[in-house]
């Protein structure tokens, strides 16, 4: 992987300009904005999706990827070989290999279509402010297909390996490609060569799963009632039940909202966060409850075995909080606590058992598994910025923001706009950690990415007017306007 070495930052720095072949990874909507902004300026792009739709978590899929671990608390290391052990089907092999997303047949956006747009097409006309997930989905197949990123994807393709060897100038990315035959499936290996890559890979795949006393218990005994939300699908399994939802964000709130109208009683667990702004939108007799401290098994619930409960049946279990309320009597309980960011193929770049304070200049992924370490602005890789990062930002107006960033991408591989020297970079990026608080998220933009959008073109327009070239636009004047009331909308939230 590329890495400092002892040269001045003038030579360490990979000669951008002469960048030709970029690899993107991932087909949702960071992959296909990226992919589409590198062809229109002229690079030869290859996109590799693992799954065979374009569309990332907005392409709904009935069938639910498998269970996580349980607890499952950090990166895990990659079982590439899984996909290849005997006595599997070709469904059981597909399912292995390209997991579906965690979008759910009633999923709609949180940001408002106004300010959820890639400046590359408009929603159509009469779009109201929050759509529903075929919508969504159609507008960014509407972007490949007008921009042609259709045609330079690898579909059914995961990537295994990013490496640049020392002293290589390209960098080395091994695919492996799931296909039907006749007889049932191949899978077929190869190795590619790329001058720069874009990672877009997104944040939803590996769930997150607390280690909460006695959870793994509950779940091995009753597994179909103890769930990650990317396994939820639809609420019809949760009519009138009572439902015990650990965690406050996005789909917590689509789940309670779901299933209370089909009649169920839904107790929401979760921990006390400036984050934790969407309380106003929760249906009304939602129980709010602190976070769960212990799940106990009944004594007389029968064997050590997992169970299948009868209809009608709650878990033979109570359930106790951290203010030592218990709670008894619970259907499901639906684990909503978000999810893992991994990026397997990086190999050594991750590191699953380094602290987040212990991450030295190199790495980009330790065991806390939320921060990207090592970026320049979100988006390059310091040691060697022909790695590019699009959708590392958090609680953003999304396909904005990732098509801006896409945009910056573009103009630096292009040689147009010049990176910082690589001690500048460092040293912003150290500062950065340096305020970064425990409990914080250190990606998260929360209503202020205006300034990081201002910052950003500040530098690259003066890097475009030195070249005569046209300054990148940035947000326009509806954007703009729709930001500021999502800003006040934001903070009257926070201050409720």
């Amino acid at each position: 992987m590329g890495s400092s070495t002892s040269k001045s930052e003038a030579e360490s720095q990979p000669a951008r300009g002469n960048i030709k072949d970029v690899a993107v990874i991932g087909a949702g909507i960071s992959g296909v904005v990226s992919a589409a902004h590198l062809l229109r300026a002229g690079f030869n792009v290859t996109v590799f999706e693992r799954t065979g739709v374009v569309g990332g978590v907005w392409d709904y899929e009935p069938k639910p990827d498998r269970d996580p671990p349980f607890p499952n608390v950090r990166p895990p290391d990659p079982n590439w070989a899984e996909a290849e052990k005997e006595g599997l089907n070709s469904d059981e092999v597909e399912l292995i290999h390209g997991p579906p997303n965690p979008c759910y047949a009633g999923l709609r956006n949180n940001i408002p279509t106004p300010i959820m747009r890639s400046s590359l097409l408009r929603w159509p006309e009469g779009s109201e402010d929050f759509v529903d997930q075929k919508v969504v989905h159609q507008y960014i197949q509407d972007i490949a297909r007008l921009y042609n990123v259709n045609d330079k994807i690898s579909s059914h393709t995961r990537v295994e390996s990013v490496s640049k060897p020392e002293g290589e100038d390209k960098w080395t990315v091994v695919t492996s490609t799931f296909g039907r035959t006749e007889s049932g499936h191949t899978l077929t290996k190869k190795t590619w060569k790329f001058d720069a890559v874009v990672v877009a890979s997104g944040h939803y795949h590996i769930p997150f799963v607390p280690d909460v006393s006695g959870l793994s218990t509950w779940k091995h005994r009753f597994p179909g009632r103890v769930t990650h939300s990317k396994q939820y699908r639809t609420p019809l399994p949760f009519s009138n039940k009572t439902i015990l939802i650990l965690g406050a964000g996005v789909s917590a709130l689509d789940i309670a909202k779901e299933t209370t109208l089909l009649g169920a009683k839904v107790i929401q667990s979760r921990r006390e966060s400036k984050y934790d702004v969407l309380v106003s939108r929760l249906p009304e007799g939602v129980e709010r409850v602190p976070m769960v401290a212990n799940f106990i098994i009944d004594e007389t619930a029968g064997d050590a075995n997992s169970q299948t409960l009868e209809p009608g049946q709650a878990i033979p279990g109570k359930v106790v909080l951290e203010d030592g309320t218990v709670l008894e009597g619970i259907d499901h309980v639906i684990i909503a606590t978000g999810y893992i960011t991994s990026y397997p193929f990086l190999g050594h770049l991750e590191q699953p058992l380094v602290s987040w304070e212990d991450a030295d200049e190199k790495v980009l992924i330790t065991s806390d598994g939320y921060i990207t370490h090592n970026l320049h602005k979100d988006i390059f890789y310091i040691p060697d910025p022909t790695l590019a990062f699009i959708g590392v930002s958090h609680l953003v107006s999304t396909f904005s923001l990732f098509d801006f960033q896409a945009q910056v991408a573009a103009k630096v591989f292009a040689g147009q706009a010049q990176l910082p020297p690589e001690s500048v970079m460092r040293e912003e990026h150290r500062e950065r950690k340096a305020r970064f608080q425990p409990g914080e998220k250190f990606h998260s933009m929360f209503g202020a990415e205006d300034a990081y959008i201002e910052n950003v073109l500040h530098w690259v327009n003066a890097d475009l007017a030195k070249a005569g070239l046209d300054p990148l636009p940035g947000m326009d004047d509806v954007w703009k306007a729709n930001y500021k009331v999502f800003q006040q909308r934001l903070k009257g939230s926070v201050d409720s």
